[in-house]
């Protein structure tokens, strides 16, 4: 049986008694040793989170089932987000599961096709706006602040506290916490989130020491790293098209307490990095998650050493929440012949 994170990790949770301990099975997701990208960068150590494992595909369900639990105890009836896709899918996924209602907003045609279709498979009410999620969310945040509808975006400050169990898991597995964690950086809640829950293991006695956090924006969306909000964000990585994070001050606090970083990477990268995991290492992702691993080589190509470090990387989404992209970007299929001759003669024998 899998108990989930709520119950798994109530100690650290702000669970009491009245707090229902659902679950749709999330967390507990593997930590995948690297072949070949391992072998690029001199880095006997290197993991990856595949947080794409979770219920409905991300690593938003970690958080999404502590936001729900706890407007289910607070005698909510309903919730609401906005969403580039994974909260929405999320969202409407344990709404579904405990019977609440759930509403999302999403910017009209940035939302991938498989997010998009969890969310209405769910019976989730989906508005699409004419506009980004920046503009969606503040419109969400007018809507809570004159209905009694709950808020579960990560504003919401349960999410980042189920996020944080991530992080626990990661030091469980390795027996303590790795000398850098790469992550892709959007609205930036999971690397605040992942922060907290390393510096709470540590303050426990978990684990004796903390990792650099290591978070990378889209260059169309590099927010934190411009240092002012992006109007009109671009990248292919939907998941990150995000220009004014909500949790940037939680980044920020991440990134300087823990020596690490926030920089940008270009969406070539992204995607050169999204073929190599898929086709070297086995691990289809969604664009976004390839960010963390895109800026792990930049970094490594550049010459950082990473020799005799553990560097684990967050693969923060399925690549089939997103299979457009994946057929954009790679040969088609080969049509032949029905017979074993023409076959022989494609495959080369």
């Amino acid at each position: 049986m899998r108990f989930g994170v709520v119950q798994k990790y109530r100690s650290f949770l702000p669970v009491n008694p009245g707090t229902p301990l659902i679950t749709l099975g999330e967390g507990d997701t593997p930590l995948v040793q690297s072949t070949r990208i391992a072998r690029e960068i001199g880095c006997d150590q290197l993991y990856f989170k595949l947080e794409g494992c979770n219920p409905t595909g991300s690593f938003k369900d970690r958080g999404m089932v502590m936001a729900v639990a706890k407007a289910i105890e607070e005698g909510s009836k309903a919730i609401i987000c906005a969403s580039t896709g994974n909260t929405s899918a999320s969202a409407a996924a344990y709404a579904a599961h405990c019977g609440l209602a759930a509403a999302v907003v999403v910017p009209s045609g940035y939302v991938a096709l498989g997010k998009l279709t969890q969310a209405l498979m769910h019976g989730a009410q989906v508005l699409a706006i004419e506009g980004n999620f920046d503009q969606a969310l503040q419109m969400v945040r007018t809507i809570v602040g004159r209905h009694p509808i709950t808020l579960v975006n990560s504003l919401n400050p349960y999410r980042l506290e189920g996020q944080k169990t991530a992080a626990f898991e990661v030091v469980d597995a390795l027996g303590a916490a790795p000398d850098y964690l790469f992550i892709p950086v959007g609205n930036a809640g999971n690397i605040t989130a992942y922060w907290r829950g390393f510096v709470e293991y540590r303050r426990t006695g978990k684990s004796d020491s903390l990792p650099r956090m290591m978070g990378f924006e889209a260059e169309g969306a590099a927010a934190i790293v411009r240092g002012k909000p992006v109007a009109q964000p671009t990248t292919i990585a939907t998941a990150i098209r995000i220009g004014n994070p909500a949790s940037w001050r939680g980044a920020e606090q991440a990134r300087e307490e823990s020596g690490g970083l926030i920089d940008a990477i270009a969406d070539d990268a992204i995607i050169e990095a999204y073929h190599l995991l898929a086709n070297g290492e086995g691990l289809f992702v969604e664009p976004a998650s390839a960010a963390g691993v895109a800026g792990l080589l930049k970094l490594a190509r550049r010459g950082q050493d990473f020799s005799g470090k553990t560097v684990v990387c967050v693969l923060t989404g399925s690549g089939l929440k997103d299979p457009d992209t994946a057929m954009k970007t790679v040969p088609g299929m080969v049509a032949v012949p029905a017979d074993v001759a023409s076959i022989e003669k494609e495959l080369g024998y």
